[in-house]
């Protein structure tokens, strides 16, 4: 069995993929085995700082092997990386639904991030 994280904007599969790893809406949780799957409030995306990290936290504590998303900041690159969670990178954009994003995935189209793709927020005030 694998679970894979996919960022989202709506409580739904049907609704976009989020370009936002830390400020995602919603992270739906997906049991790829069995197509199950629940979308969860992203504890992150209200925090006044460290998003990312608190939505890394919520996502190791899930037990997944992978996250998909439009991007991701340094502070959860590195918190899923010390995990061994990998991080794909879905097209950002349009109206990429997280069920499409799901299909990319598991077609093997989808970039892994091999490195932090957006700048941290620390100094931004």
């Amino acid at each position: 069995m694998m679970r894979i994280v996919i960022t989202t904007s709506t409580d739904s599969l049907d609704g976009p993929v989020d370009s936002r790893f830390g400020r995602a809406a919603y992270l739906s949780i997906v049991n790829t085995e069995t197509g199950s799957w629940e979308a969860c409030a992203n504890p992150g995306v209200g925090a006044t700082g460290g998003a990312g990290v608190l939505a890394s936290q919520f996502v190791v504590e899930q037990d997944v092997q992978a996250v998909i998303s439009g991007g991701f900041g340094p502070n959860a690159y590195m918190t899923l990386s010390a995990a061994d969670i990998q991080m794909y990178l879905a097209p950002t954009g349009g109206e990429l639904t997280g069920r499409e994003a799901l299909d990319l995935y598991q077609q093997g189209n989808l970039e892994q991030a091999a490195f932090p793709t957006e700048p941290g927020r620390r100094d931004m005030r």
